[in-house]
C-alpha cells in the first residue's frame, strides 16, 4: 500500500520535473588510455569503481558550454524557446570564471535576455538535490513558473595529471531540469538537506603549488587548483551514513522503503550505489547505473540517471522516486518525487 505523509505533496500545489536535458562531451576516454599515464589498469578500475569509460570536455569546452547545450536540449524536448524560461539556476563547482556567474554565461550562449539567473555551489555532486530544492521553491512561489536548473561541471579540468585517485573516476557532463507547476499531490515532495562540515576536506579543490618529481610545476586548467579526495573517507560516509539517512528520511515522510519505485542515486562508484541498495534491503533492479559509460559526472549524475530511467520505461508517471546525492562539504540530500505525466502540469502563463 502506498502511504503519504500528512501535509506532504498531497496537500499543496506541486512542482514537477517537466523535462531533463543532457549533454555529454564527444571525447571518450577509456581505462586503457588512462593506464598509459597513470599507475592503474583496466581490471582495477572496473573492479574497484565499475567504470569502463568516461567523457572528457575539449580544451576549449567549459561548464557554460556543456550547460548551454543541456538547457537547449531540455527546451527542444518541450518545443520551447529559451525566452520562455523565467529563471535559470546553475549548479557548478567549476565556474568558467570567478566573476560573473556561470548562469549568465549559459544564458548569453543560448541567446537569452532579460531573464534572471544565478549560481548555486553546494559542493558539486549534491547539487542534483540542493539546486533542485532551490528551483522548486522559486516555482512554488508563483513568481517564476518555469525554472531551468542546469547542473554542469568540467571536473576533469581540475585534475592533477598524476593523481590516480580522481583521474580514473570523474567525467564531464551537463543536465538540465525544467521545473513547472503541477496539480497537488504530484511532483517534488519532501526534501531533506544536511551538511557534515567536519569532513570539509574529504573532497575539495586544493589551492596549492604542486610540482612533479623533477621539480617542474604542475597545473590544472584552473591553475594551482586541484581536486583532492580521500577515497576511504567517502566510502565510509556513503556506506555508513547515507543508507541510514535515506531510511530516516523515508520514515519521516510517512513512507516505507518498499513504497519507493525507483532510487536515483549519485553515481560516485558503481559498487557504492549497489552497496547503498543492499544496506537498505532493496533490490538492485530498483535503480540503474550509468557510471560504467560516463563516469562520475558530479551534479549531473542524478538527473542523467532519471532521464535514462524514463527513456527505458523504468520510471513512469505515478511512480515514486527517491533522489539522493552527496559530495563536497560533506553535503548530502534526498528528495521524494512523484513522477509526473503531461496531464499533471498546469498550463504555463507567460
Amino acid at each position: 500500500m502506498v502511504r503519504h505523509a500528512p501535509n506532504s505533496v498531497e496537500n499543496r500545489p506541486g512542482v514537477g520535473i517537466r523535462a531533463i536535458g543532457r549533454h555529454l562531451p564527444e571525447r571518450i576516454v577509456t581505462n586503457a588510455e588512462l593506464a598509459q599515464r597513470l599507475p592503474t589498469n583496466d581490471g582495477w578500475i572496473r573492479e574497484r569503481i565499475g567504470i569502463k569509460e568516461r567523457r572528457f570536455s575539449a580544451p576549449d569546452e567549459w561548464s557554460s558550454d556543456l550547460g548551454a547545450k543541456a538547457l537547449t536540449d531540455a527546451c527542444r524536448q518541450l518545443g520551447l524557446s529559451v525566452g520562455e524560461i523565467d529563471l535559470v539556476i546553475c549548479s557548478t563547482y567549476t565556474p568558467d570564471h570567478m566573476l560573473p556567474n556561470t548562469a549568465s554565461a549559459i544564458m548569453h550562449k543560448v541567446g537569452m535576455s532579460a531573464t534572471p539567473g544565478f549560481d548555486v555551489n553546494s559542493g558539486g555532486c549534491p547539487g542534483a538535490v540542493f539546486a533542485l530544492d532551490v528551483g522548486a521553491k522559486y516555482v512554488a512561489s508563483g513568481r517564476y513558473p518555469r525554472v531551468a536548473v542546469v547542473l554542469t561541471d568540467v571536473g576533469t579540468k581540475l585534475f592533477d595529471p598524476e593523481d590516480r585517485t580522481v583521474g580514473v573516476i570523474f567525467g564531464d557532463a551537463a543536465a538540465c531540469y525544467i521545473l513547472e507547476p503541477t496539480r497537488p499531490g504530484t511532483g517534488v515532495g519532501e526534501i531533506l538537506l544536511r551538511s557534515d562540515p567536519a569532513h570539509y576536506t574529504s573532497v575539495y579543490a586544493a589551492r596549492e603549488v604542486r610540482t612533479d618529481q623533477e621539480g617542474r610545476p604542475k597545473k590544472s586548467a584552473f591553475g594551482d587548483n586541484f581536486t583532492t579526495m580521500r577515497g576511504s573517507d567517502i566510502k565510509e560516509f556513503v556506506l555508513g551514513v547515507v543508507p541510514e539517512f535515506m531510511r530516516e528520511f523515508v520514515q519521516k515522510a510517512g513512507l516505507e522503503l518498499d513504497d519507493i519505485d525507483f532510487f536515483a542515486l549519485h553515481q560516485a562508484n558503481r559498487n557504492l550505489v549497489h552497496g547503498i541498495l543492499d544496506a537498505l534491503g532493496q533490490p538492485r533492479d530498483k535503480t540503474l547505473t550509468n557510471i560504467e559509460r560516463i563516469g562520475n559526472t558530479s551534479g549531473a549524475s542524478v538527473p542523467l540517471v532519471l532521464r535514462e530511467a524514463v527513456e527505458l520505461g523504468r520510471l513512469r508517471p505515478g511512480h515514486l522516486a527517491l533522489l539522493t546525492a552527496f559530495g563536497g562539504g560533506l553535503n548530502y540530500g534526498a528528495a521524494l518525487v512523484r513522477w509526473c505525466g503531461a496531464e499533471d502540469f498546469v498550463t504555463h502563463q507567460a
